[in-house]
């Protein structure tokens, strides 16, 4: 479906968080990189929610906890200790993360505070074990100088510490997290709503994280820079989605989360239409469990083996056709319930619109009707939901009180990003009664000394930075720009800082920056755009394919090769890549004595063809040597060759 952004009135505002490149953590000084490695003990908490400084609760601390079970926290000795298990005192704050927030500051000329006050953000999801998140505000105002946009307002930068890595929700008693991330230093960066195309729109966390890496002061790579969405339509309610990861990924998620809100807005136009009040959803709540013992269902018997089985149903006065009411492809009521109700932790619901079906029959749908007195022909319609007793009696005011809210049109709500850039419900937007002032920390005065000081270290712009790129490694502006914006940024430093002045005067050629950023760039996008898992393809193992490659030991040609069995996981190490690939490496008698073999092989079509006959023979020595032996050295083996015969032959 094409909609007119412009008559829809987007508008969009990024929360950029960025995690910093420090050696410990913001409180404590456990390490600040996090660990692949397994934990070394585990406990068990419970969160509740807390009143705020003010003596309210934050609404969504409270639909957190409604539905909260225990957590299973893991902690790994040197990566988290007692100040991430909430049972000491936070330490004071690390110096260069405040350092790091400061100077972004300077660069988006941002307002600093004169004193930095920590606080406390109640968060009760599980991912951080005190059920706070530790944040303090640094600076207010200020602007990013994006292209297509004059500036772009900041609202504000915060430090911050990161949350815990959830690790599982598949266990039915409890959440499970990783502590090892939980107080790595975040800067967040809080930008004005803009509006314009996706594409537009793209380009300012483009521009944003580019100033960011810049500052050669932040972590690279998945999972450390997310950015939190904010989307509204025509001045609608605010949506904010978290956790997107990638650009690839935010361009989708505008393009769904646009479309889903006009849907709703279609749809809470057919709710003022038919007059729906309040009173008419959910007016009657009956238990149809004996009516489903005998179900042909598979979803239902599914049901009735939980424990303490019950199923529900909720009538719905004048919704008939409207639950399954689609303005916009994949956008209804139905969906948007069922993503309500698994957030809960039950399998999803039925309703009326999709009935029969799933292997619920008329008979069933008849008694279902006359047990809710829903009169014949009417416009009545009915939801069914089941699961545990406890769980369906805590969900039934919760689901009509979300339903009431479609009259609203689109609902001011969190909502998480899934693989595909669709989303989903995730708790309502949080309120102002979540803050409160840290106890164990001393404000922190900003004197004017501290900042005269930092202003010698204001990251560069980016078209500054990019002229030196290209002029410092011999890069075209495009590839300057890729390997800056890929994850691989400081790991080419290191490659061509280490192997190019090193390297054997046979693989000399091969360790040139360009070729070294072409590889972590084209031919890693390429790779993985055909399915592979460049996750597979650690910085170790490159580094090891390049120290190789710099010995003489492998071809250049081999590299992309190596890639691939790495990224498909074919081979678990870069030895392992090269023996399944055959890429020994052959010396000069070996590989002249093959090459004389083949052209005389083929001496039938170099008479014939003449000096057009080298593409052929390239094609077949490559064929046979692809990886073993560089190309060029090949093809100036064979090109010589080809000469000498032609010219031989003129002469006879």
């Amino acid at each position: 479906m094409s909609l007119n952004l412009d008559k829809l009135n987007v508008k969009v505002g990024f929360e950029i968080h960025q995690q910093l490149n420090t050696s410990t953590k913001l409180f404590c000084d456990c390490s600040g990189k996090g660990s692949d490695d397994e934990y070394d003990f585990d406990f068990i908490r419970v969160l509740r929610p807390t009143k705020s400084e003010l003596g309210d609760f934050d609404r969504a601390a409270l639909f957190e906890h409604a539905k909260m079970s225990s957590i299973k926290y893991y902690s790994k000795i040197g990566y988290s200790c007692l100040v991430e298990a909430d049972e000491e005192p936070p330490h004071n704050v690390n110096y260069d993360a405040l350092e790091t927030a400061l100077l972004f500051s300077l660069a988006l000329k941002s307002n600093i505070v004169d004193e930095i006050h920590v606080m406390r953000k109640l968060v009760i999801d599980g991912s951080n074990v005190s059920g706070f998140q530790r944040t303090m505000l640094v600076s207010t105002g200020g602007y990013l100088e994006v292209e297509n946009f004059q500036k772009v307002g900041v609202q504000g930068i915060c430090l911050e510490e990161d949350a815990a890595k959830l690790i599982s929700t598949t266990n039915p008693k409890f959440k499970e997290y990783g502590l090892d991330r939980l107080g790595i230093p975040l800067v967040e960066i809080a930008l004005e709503p803009v509006s314009g195309t996706p594409e537009d729109i793209v380009n300012v966390a483009l521009t944003l994280g580019r100033l960011l890496r810049s500052s050669k002061r932040v972590t690279r790579g998945i999972g450390s820079i997310r950015q939190d969405v904010n989307i509204s339509v025509n001045g609608g309610q605010v949506v904010e989605v978290k956790g997107v990861q990638q650009l690839s990924q935010l361009v989708k998620v505008l393009d769904y989360e646009i479309k889903r809100q006009y849907g709703m807005i279609k749809i809470a136009e057919e709710f003022s239409n038919r007059n729906i009040e309040d009173s008419f959803i959910g007016d009657k709540v009956i238990d149809v469990t004996s009516i489903f013992m005998n179900s042909s269902s598979n979803v239902i018997k599914k049901i009735l083996k939980t424990s303490d089985p019950v199923i529900k149903c909720i009538r719905l006065r004048k919704l008939r056709g409207l639950v399954g009411y689609e303005p916009v492809k994949d956008v209804r009521i139905g969906k948007e319930l069922g993503e309500f109700v698994r957030f809960f932790g039950l399998g999803g619901l039925f309703h009326s619109d999709e009935l029969p079906h799933y292997g619920i029959t008329a008979y069933e749908i008849e008694k279902i009707e006359k047990s809710l007195d829903i009169p014949v022909d009417s416009d009545f319609a009915f939801i069914i939901i089941g699961g545990n007793r406890n769980r369906i009696d805590n969900l039934i005011d919760p689901l009509i009180k979300r339903i009431i809210q479609f009259k609203l049109g689109v609902i001011a709500e969190t909502r998480a990003v899934t693989l595909d850039g669709t989303t989903i419900f995730s708790r309502p937007r949080p309120g102002s009664s979540r803050m409160y002032p840290e106890t164990d920390i001393m404000p922190i005065p900003i004197e004017p000394e501290l900042i005269e000081r930092l202003k010698d270290k204001i990251p560069l712009p980016w078209n500054e930075l990019i002229k030196r790129i290209m002029k410092k490694y011999e890069l075209n502006k495009k590839l300057s720009e890729q390997i800056f914006d890929s994850d691989y940024y400081d790991l080419f430093e290191t490659i061509v800082r280490t192997k190019s002045s090193t390297a054997s005067p046979t693989s000399r050629s091969a360790i040139t920056p360009t070729f070294v950023a072409s590889k972590l760039t084209e031919d890693i996008v390429s790779l993985a755009r055909n399915n592979l898992d460049k996750s597979l393809l650690t910085d170790e193992m490159i580094l090891e394919i390049f120290d190789r490659l710099e010995k003489g030991l492998i071809a250049k040609e081999s590299v992309i090769l190596i890639f691939e069995k790495l990224m498909k996981g074919e081979s678990v190490s870069v030895q392992k890549a090269i023996n399944s690939l055959n890429l020994i490496q052959m010396n000069d008698t070996e590989l002249y004595s093959l090459l004389d073999k083949l052209f005389n092989d083929n001496i039938n079509i170099i008479k014939e063809k003449g000096s057009n006959s080298m593409g052929v023979l390239m094609g077949k020595s490559m064929a046979i040597l692809r990886g073993k032996v560089d190309g060029s050295k090949i093809n100036d083996y064979l090109k010589t060759k080809l000469e000498t015969f032609l010219k031989d032959e003129t002469s006879k």
